[in-house]
């Protein structure tokens, strides 16, 4: 059996292009938080749940792996700035960004391509990372470009 590094995993994993969202939950004091990802997708329609997976290492995990709520908020392509900046581990993420509570209580982010606000369903363990399922309770779009990311870069969609 081969054995793969987790630089050649990051680069395999990499050439699958995703959207960007920032996830955004209430911790166990009430104190907002935020973490970027891109591993997000819909998981069923009837009922309507979704996933994502947050990494055991990082700094909000107590916060998501405990949460009732959560919301996600699609990035557009104007928003590379923001999603750097919930990508980086510190402690008030949310000092200079304006949001507004949603169900829960849960922060919403102003400014999005598309937001999804959840309940939590399930919890699954899976290797480094726990696999969060929500119940989709309630959604917003927006007519905008999204923020893709593919190979360890921002990307733009081509013109049809």
């Amino acid at each position: 059996m081969k054995t793969i590094t987790e630089q050649q995993f990051r680069q395999a994993m990499g050439q699958f292009a995703t959207g960007v969202a920032v996830i955004t939950c209430l911790s166990a004091e009430n104190n907002p938080v935020a973490m970027t990802v891109n591993s997000f997708t819909s998981v069923s329609v009837d009922p309507p749940l979704v996933l994502w997976c947050v990494n055991r290492a990082i700094l909000p995990f107590p916060a998501f792996s405990n949460c009732s709520h959560f919301a996600i908020h699609i990035l557009h392509a104007g928003q590379q700035d923001l999603s750097n900046h919930f990508a980086i581990d510190s402690e008030d993420k949310f000092a200079n960004v304006p949001w507004q509570p949603g169900i829960g209580g849960i922060p919403l982010l102003e400014d999005y391509l598309a937001l999804y606000e959840c309940e939590t369903q399930n919890r699954v363990d899976a290797g480094d990372h726990v696999v969060l399922v929500g119940r989709l309770l309630d959604y917003k779009l927006r007519e905008r470009e999204p923020l893709l990311f593919h190979a360890g870069r921002y990307r733009e969609l081509m013109p049809a």
